[in-house]
C-alpha cells in the first residue's frame, strides 16, 4: 500500500464510519477525474480521485448531489465525504450498480425532472459558484433571468474563449445584447436543475430506477435543462414524452434552445479548443439572424 492509499484509506474509513480496504478494487473511469470502486467493511464506494486543486470542484458536486437529493424528487447517490489526503483530492458517493436505462427508465426520468423543475428558487443563481466539467460556473443570484443567461452564463463562456484566443468578441457582444429580445415575454420561474444533464450522467438501477449523478446544480430556466438533453444524442422519445405531461413546451421554446446550447457548446470550446468554434460561429450567427441582428 502507498503513502498516499494509506492517506485515502484513513479518509475513506474516517468518512464513512466503516474501515475502508487499503487500495481501490478497480479503477472504473472518468471523463476528468480517476474513478474507484474502492471496497470497504461493509458496503463499496464510489471514490473520485484528482490533484488537491480538484477540492473545489468535488466540494461543488457533493453540494450539487446533496440540492437534488434534499428535493426528493430524483434518486442521486448519497455523498459520503470529501476532502484531501496526501497529494489527492477525494469525493466518496454511494456504490451503486448502474446499467443502461431502458424506455421504461426514460419514462420515470422524465417524471421525476419535471417533479425536480417544480422545485422553486428564490431568484436564478445558486447558494455557490460550482463548476460545468472543469470549466467555473458562476452562480451569484440574480432576479433578472435573461440577465442571467447573458451575463452568468454565455456572457462568461465568451470571456473564457477570448482568453483562449478564440475571435467570438464582435460576435459575442451583439450576442448578448439580443438575449432580452430573443427571450421576449418567456419569464420562466426559477427551477433547480440538475444542470449538466447530458446522456452520460444518468443511468438506471436493477429495479429501474433511474439515476442522476455529475450535477453542476442550480436555480435557472427548465429550458436549459432540456437543451441540455438534447446534445451529444439525446434522451429516448419516452422521456421527452413523459416530461411534457406535466410541462408542455412553452411558445417559442424551439426558438430559445440556441441560447442555451450555446452555453454547453461554449463551455467544449473552452475545454477542448476549436474543434467546436465553428458550431458555436454557426449558433450564434442563426440566433442573431432569427432576432434580426
Amino acid at each position: 500500500m502507498s503513502v498516499r492509499h494509506r492517506a485515502l484509506a484513513a479518509a475513506l474509513s474516517a468518512a464513512s464510519g466503516r474501515r475502508a480496504a487499503p487500495d481501490p478494487e478497480r479503477t472504473v473511469g472518468g471523463s476528468f477525474d480517476a474513478c474507484h470502486r474502492w471496497p470497504t467493511e461493509a458496503a463499496p464506494l464510489f471514490v473520485k480521485l484528482g490533484p488537491v486543486a480538484a477540492a473545489a470542484r468535488f466540494a461543488a458536486e457533493a453540494d450539487g448531489l446533496a440540492a437534488l437529493a434534499a428535493s426528493g424528487t430524483v434518486r442521486v447517490p448519497a455523498v459520503v465525504g470529501h476532502g484531501t489526503a496526501e497529494d489527492s483530492a477525494w469525493l466518496a458517493l454511494e456504490w451503486l450498480d448502474l446499467v443502461r436505462p431502458d424506455a421504461h427508465a426514460e419514462r420515470a426520468l422524465g417524471h421525476a425532472l419535471a417533479s425536480l423543475h417544480d422545485v422553486h428558487g428564490p431568484a436564478f443563481g445558486f447558494a455557490a459558484d460550482n463548476f460545468i466539467g472543469r470549466t467555473a460556473q458562476p452562480n451569484g443570484w440574480l432576479a433578472n433571468g435573461a440577465a442571467f443567461l447573458a451575463e452568468r452564463r454565455i456572457g462568461h463562456q465568451l470571456a473564457l474563449a477570448h482568453r483562449h484566443g478564440h475571435r467570438l468578441a464582435r460576435r459575442g457582444e451583439r450576442l448578448l445584447a439580443a438575449v432580452p429580445a430573443i427571450l421576449g415575454s418567456h419569464r420562466p420561474r426559477p427551477a433547480l436543475l440538475h444542470g449538466d444533464l447530458w446522456a452520460g450522467n444518468r443511468a438506471m438501477l436493477a429495479d429501474g430506477t433511474p439515476v442522476l449523478f455529475d450535477p453542476a446544480a442550480y436555480f435557472g430556466d427548465p429550458e436549459a435543462e432540456l437543451a441540455m438533453t438534447r446534445l451529444f444524442g439525446g434522451f429516448a422519445p419516452e422521456f421527452y414524452a413523459a416530461y411534457a405531461e406535466r410541462h408542455p413546451p412553452a411558445p417559442g421554446a424551439a426558438a430559445r434552445e440556441g441560447l442555451h446550447r450555446l452555453y454547453h457548446v461554449l463551455n467544449h470550446l473552452n475545454l477542448f479548443g476549436s474543434g467546436y468554434l465553428a458550431e458555436a460561429e454557426s449558433l450564434i450567427d442563426a440566433l442573431l439572424a432569427a432576432a434580426g441582428g
